[in-house]
């Protein structure tokens, strides 16, 4: 063998150890900041958050919270505020939809729920329905 056809067996071998797990998908690549960003906060962050919001944390809010963050790691910032209202009101249907999130987070569902959960508040989240955000 001669060292032109040992460097080609070398440099072939080294090809195939290199490590191809880089993400080139960008929807991965998103999804993967916005689980580094979700690390950040804890349920204790989001009980002093609370506290100055006036709210004392129930199992009920923290319903609300996950759900808030669950779509925020799958699909991102909402394109709006209602977006996020009707997913709220759909999958707190059973136990009252609006009535009942606007009982847990009296400053709208999504304003108040979204600072709670340590998100970004989209904007135009000024409409009354949804809760003022500041």
């Amino acid at each position: 063998m001669t060292d032109k056809d040992k460097k080609a067996v070398t440099f072939a071998e080294a090809v195939e150890l290199m490590d191809m797990s880089v993400d080139t998908d960008i929807e991965s690549q998103q999804r993967t900041q916005r689980e580094l960003e979700l690390q950040e906060w804890s349920e204790e962050r989001a009980k002093a958050i609370a506290k100055q919001e006036g709210i004392e944390l129930t199992e009920a809010h923290f319903q609300v919270i996950h759900l808030l963050r669950d779509y925020y790691l799958e699909n991102g910032m909402a394109g709006s505020s209602r977006e996020l209202a009707d997913m709220l009101d759909m999958a707190m249907s059973e136990k009252g939809g609006r009535k009942y999130l606007y009982r847990l987070f009296s400053k709208g569902p999504v304003s108040q729920g979204m600072r709670v959960a340590g998100l970004p508040v989209p904007s135009g989240s000024e409409d009354k329905s949804f809760g003022t955000a500041h």
